[in-house]
C-alpha cells in the first residue's frame, strides 16, 4: 500500500537456529536412550549371568550328580530327592521361575517343575551354543520362552532365560535351563532410559533458553542497525533530516490519508535568502553553519506532528497535516524573530545576518494533489523573494497553478532531483519519451495522444526520487527485498501526478508500464488490453532503452541485440503488435531515434518561467 514506510524483512534465523537446535536435541536424547539402555541391558544380563551361573555350580556342586544321573530315561539314583530339593531352592524366593536340566538330544532329566521331566524339547539356537561350552542369556517373552507341554505357566510377561552347560573330562553332558523374572530388571532398565532423557532434556532447555537469550539480542541490534540503513538513505546527511524524495513521499502519503477524510495539510517552502552568495564568499563550510542553524530553529518552533526536512540546496518544506495555514505562519514568524537574534561570522567578516522567506499554501484549499501544492509553494515563495526576501506570503484566494507550471516546472525539478542521485534516470526518461513517441506515431495514434504520451513516458519514473540511492544506484542486481522497495516507485509516481492535465491518461502511463501483457507484472497483475495503451507503448520504449542503456550493473547491448530480445518479450512481457511495430519501425525508418543522444528535442523540458 503506498505511503506505508518501508522495512527491512525481519530474518528468521533466531527461529531456524531454535528449531534446528531443538531436532538435534531431540535425536541425540533418542540416540542416548537407545545406547543406554542397549549398553544397560547387555550390562544386566552379563551380571545376572555371572551371578546365576554361581548359583547353578553351587548346588550342583552340592548335588554332586553322578554319570548314572544324567543316563537315558528317567534317573533313579539314591539321592534323587536331594536333586529335586536342590531345583526347587533355585526357584524358591530368589526371582528364578524354572530350572531345567536337559541332556544334549532335549530330554529333561531333572526340573523344579516335575510335569516336564522326561519329555523332549526341540533344540534351539541358544540350547545349540550352550551344548557347544559357552552359557547364554537373553529377555524373551513368555510365550517364546520354550515352555513344554504340561508345564506349569509362567507368572511373568517376560523372562530372562538362561542356557548354561554341564561339562565333564568328556566335554558337555547336559544343559541347565533357568527361567527369571525379567520385569524388576526391565523396570529398571526403563527408569535409567527415563532419567537419561530427563536430563539430557533438561541440560537442553536451559541451553535453548541461553541460546534463545544471545539470539534475540543479536537479532534485535541486526534489526536496529537494519532499519537505520535504510532510514540514512532517506535522511540528508548535514541536517539529519528527510532529504528530497523522503519529503515528496511523505506528502503524497498524507494527501492519500487527508483526501477521504477532508482534513487540511498546511505545507510551507522556506528559502534561506541570499544563500548562494554566502555559499560562495565565505565557502561551503558558511553554508553549512547558515543551513545547520535554520534547521535547528525550525526544529525547535514546529510541533512534533509536522514533518519537516531539506527539500534543495537552501530549502526547507514543511508539512503539517490537520493544521490551517496560520498555523504554519505563526510559527515561521517565530522562526524568522529567532533568526533575527542569530548573526554568523567568518573569519574577520562583520557579524552576517540569516533571513528566510516563505512560501505557505493548504490542501485542498490551494491544491488537491502533490503537484499542485509544490508548485503553489514555489510560486508564493518567488512573490516573498521579489519582494525582497525576508518575508511569508500565503496563497490567496481561487489560488491556481497553471497548467504549464504543474506540466513542467514542478517535475522538471522532481527529475533533475533524482538525476542528481542517478544520472542514468534522467536520460532514460528522455530516451524512453522519444522511443514512445516513435511508436505512438508508427501505429497512427493522434498528435493529442501521442503528446500525452510523450509527457507520461517523461514521467514515469518520477517515483523514483523516493528509492534510496543504495537500491537505486546498487552496481549488481537487486535482491528481492531491494526489489519490493524499487516496485514501489510506480505508486509513489502514480500518487504524485495523479491531478495533471490529462490525468488518467498520465497516470495509466506512471502506474502501469511495469505491468505485463501475460499479467506477470506489477503492481496490480493487469493483463493483455487491460493494460492502458499508453503503459503499453511506454513500456515498449522502457524496455528497449533499459537495454540499450548502460546500468551499472551492466553494459548496454547492441541495437541489434536489443531488437532480437525486444521480439522474444514479445506476447509475454510486452504486446507483440506494439513490438512488430517498433522493430519494423527501427529497422526501416530512416530518421528513427537512437540510443546515445544527448537531450531531448526542444521544448520538452523548458520550465514555464524561472524561479529565484
Amino acid at each position: 500500500m503506498f505511503g506505508a514506510r518501508v522495512r527491512a524483512r525481519r530474518p528468521i534465523l533466531l527461529l531456524l537456529v531454535l528449531g534446528v537446535f531443538l531436532v538435534i536435541v531431540g535425536i541425540t536424547a533418542t540416540a542416548q536412550a537407545i545406547l543406554v539402555g542397549t549398553n544397560y541391558s547387555k550390562s544386566i544380563e552379563d551380571s545376572v549371568l555371572g551371578d546365576d551361573a554361581a548359583t547353578v555350580r553351587s548346588v550342583i556342586g552340592l548335588i554332586l550328580l553322578q554319570p548314572d544321573d544324567l543316563a537315558p530315561g528317567l534317573p533313579q539314583t539314591a539321592h534323587s530327592s536331594a536333586v529335586q530339593t536342590g531345583l526347587e531352592t533355585l526357584v524358591d524366593g530368589n526371582g528364578i521361575l524354572r530350572v531345567e536340566v536337559r541332556l544334549p538330544d532335549g530330554t529333561v532329566v531333572w526340573a523344579s517343575d516335575k510335569a516336564v521331566v522326561g519329555q523332549n524339547a526341540s533344540p534351539t539356537a541358544d540350547f545349540s551354543t550352550a551344548l557347544g561350552g559357552k552359557a547364554t542369556a537373553g529377555f524373551v517373552p513368555v510365550a517364546s520362552s520354550e515352555a513344554l507341554p504340561g508345564a506349569s505357566a509362567l507368572p511373568a510377561d517376560d523372562v530372562l532365560r538362561e542356557y548354561y552347560p554341564l561339562r565333564t573330562a568328556n566335554g558337555v553332558v547336559a544343559v541347565v535351563g533357568l527361567w527369571r523374572n525379567a520385569g524388576p530388571i526391565l523396570g529398571r532398565l526403563d527408569a535409567v532410559r527415563t532419567d537419561v532423557i530427563i536430563v539430557t532434556l533438561t541440560a537442553a532447555l536451559a541451553a535453548a533458553v541461553v541460546l534463545f537469550l544471545v539470539f534475540r539480542a543479536a537479532q534485535g541490534r541486526i534489526n536496529r542497525q537494519t532499519d537505520a540503513l535504510i532510514e540514512a538513505t532517506r535522511r540528508d546527511p548535514l541536517t539529519g533530516s528527510p532529504n528530497h524524495g523522503a519529503l515528496v513521499e511523505a506528502l503524497a502519503g498524507a494527501i492519500e490519508e487527508a483526501r477521504p477524510k477532508s482534513e487540511p495539510i498546511s505545507v510551507a517552502l522556506v528559502d534561506i535568502d541570499n544563500f548562494r552568495l554566502l555559499n560562495d564568499t565565505h565557502g561551503h563550510a558558511a553554508g553549512d553553519e547558515a543551513i545547520l542553524t535554520v534547521a535547528n530553529l525550525l526544529r525547535a518552533e514546529f510541533p512534533s506532528g509536522a514533518t519537516l526536512g531539506r527539500y534543495g540546496p537552501d530549502e526547507f518544506l514543511v508539512i503539517e497535516p490537520s493544521a490551517e495555514v496560520a498555523t504554519l505562519e505563526h510559527a515561521i514568524l517565530r522562526l524568522r524573530a529567532a533568526l533575527a537574534e542569530r548573526a554568523l561570522q567568518f573569519g574577520d567578516s562583520e557579524s552576517l545576518p540569516v533571513t528566510v522567506s516563505a512560501g505557505i499554501c493548504a490542501y485542498p484549499e490551494h491544491g488537491g494533489s502533490v503537484t499542485d501544492l509544490l508548485s503553489g509553494a514555489t510560486i508564493t515563495l518567488q512573490e516573498a523573494k521579489l519582494s525582497g526576501g525576508d518575508a511569508v506570503r500565503i496563497a490567496g484566494p481561487g489560488f491556481d497553478v497553471p497548467s504549464e507550471i504543474r506540466t513542467f516546472d514542478v517535475y522538471q525539478g522532481l527529475i533533475l532531483a533524482v538525476d542528481g542521485k542517478d544520472r542514468y534516470t534522467k536520460r532514460h526518461s528522455e530516451d524512453v519519451a522519444r522511443y514512445a513517441v516513435f511508436l505512438a506515431e508508427q501505429i497512427g495514434l493522434d498528435p493529442e495522444l501521442t503528446a500525452t504520451i510523450r509527457v507520461a513516458a517523461l514521467l514515469h519514473d518520477v517515483g523514483k526520487i523516493g528509492v534510496p540511492d543504495t537500491v537505486l544506484r546498487k552496481p549488481a542486481r537487486l535482491s528481492e527485498d531491494e526489489f519490493t522497495i524499487m516496485k514501489q516507485h510506480v505508486t509513489l509516481g502514480d500518487a504524485i501526478v495523479r491531478d495533471l492535465p490529462n490525468v488518467d491518461l498520465i497516470r495509466a502511463g506512471v502506474r502501469y508500464h511495469h505491468e505485463r501483457w501475460d499479467g506477470g507484472g506489477y503492481p496490480d497483475g493487469l493483463a493483455g488490453e487491460d493494460i492502458p495503451l499508453v503503459a503499453r507503448v511506454v513500456s515498449v520504449g522502457d524496455v528497449f532503452s533499459a537495454m540499450t542503456t548502460t546500468r551499472p550493473y551492466r553494459k548496454a547491448l547492441s541495437v541489434e541485440e536489443a531488437l532480437n530480445r525486444l521480439e522474444i518479450a514479445g506476447g509475454t512481457q510486452l504486446e507483440e503488435r506494439l513490438v512488430e511495430a517498433f522493430v519494423e519501425g527501427f529497422r526501416t525508418v530512416p530518421d528513427a531515434p537512437r540510443p546515445g543522444l544527448e537531450s531531448t528535442p526542444p521544448g520538452l523540458w523548458t520550465p514555464y518561467r524561472k524561479v529565484a
